[in-house]
């Protein structure tokens, strides 16, 4: 398939499928890179999208650098890609994983994509936070006075953590379709069914996936739920 790879504003970033009226911004999780969306991106071709896939912070070909991958740095990266694909496209349509979603939540609340699709998106973030409190031993009160502390997973920040306190998600106005795990550890069911509830998404869950769609049963589930909602 076609593939323009470009930079917008120094954020590597690549444009898959023929030239169209409509366009999907896609976001990566954690661990996840703008390459990966070209499975995703036959897809939306197929459906007659193009896709709009970028490295965040920390990711990609932004490794090693001294931008961090967190909500501001993220947000402000995705401002940037709305502000370009605005420009060029007509039609915009959001797909999002993990972490990924959870900053499309904050930078794009007062866009109205014609649809949205969450892969096991963050809708909770202080839900994760204070588990991580649990798992790895950590009092807010240490937080607060170390202001960061490392994980085997994630290093705890204690303004990031304010941040998440005062701003859960309070807004979204797209129809949005959600895939969700429900062996998923990082959000509980009753999170997404909250969420789902409240902004009226149409939800599918996979009763034997984790977090992380790794073999080929949950690639299966995966596609077909994309292409149903696409």
């Amino acid at each position: 398939m076609e593939k323009n790879m470009l930079f917008i504003d120094s954020i590597p970033a690549i444009i898959w499928g023929k030239q169209s009226k409509k366009v999907i911004i896609y976001i990566h999780g954690k661990n996840g890179y703008k390459e990966e969306a070209i499975l995703f991106a036959k897809i939306a071709e197929e459906k007659g999208y193009q896709t709009i896939s970028f490295d965040l912070p920390e990711h990609g070909e932004r490794q090693n650098k001294s931008y961090s991958c967190n909500v501001w740095n993220s947000v402000r990266d995705l401002e940037i890609i709305w502000k370009y694909v605005y420009k060029k496209w007509n039609i915009f349509s959001l797909y999002a994983c993990s972490i990924g979603a959870y900053f499309g939540l904050h930078a794009y609340k007062n866009i109205c994509f014609e649809k949205v699709l969450f892969l096991s998106p963050i809708v909770d973030m202080e839900y994760l936070i204070k588990n991580m409190f649990l798992w790895f031993d950590v009092s807010e009160a240490e937080l607060k006075k170390q202001n960061k502390i490392v994980t085997p997973i994630e290093t705890l920040s204690w303004d990031y953590y304010q941040f998440v306190k005062n701003n859960p998600i309070e807004k979204w106005n797209s129809p949005t379709y959600l895939l969700y795990r429900n062996k998923d550890t990082l959000q509980s069911t009753e999170i997404v069914h909250n969420f789902t509830r409240k902004f009226q998404c149409l939800l599918t869950e996979s009763k034997d996936s984790e977090h992380s769609f790794l073999n080929s049963s949950d690639r299966k589930i995966l596609y077909n739920w994309i292409k149903r909602n696409l």
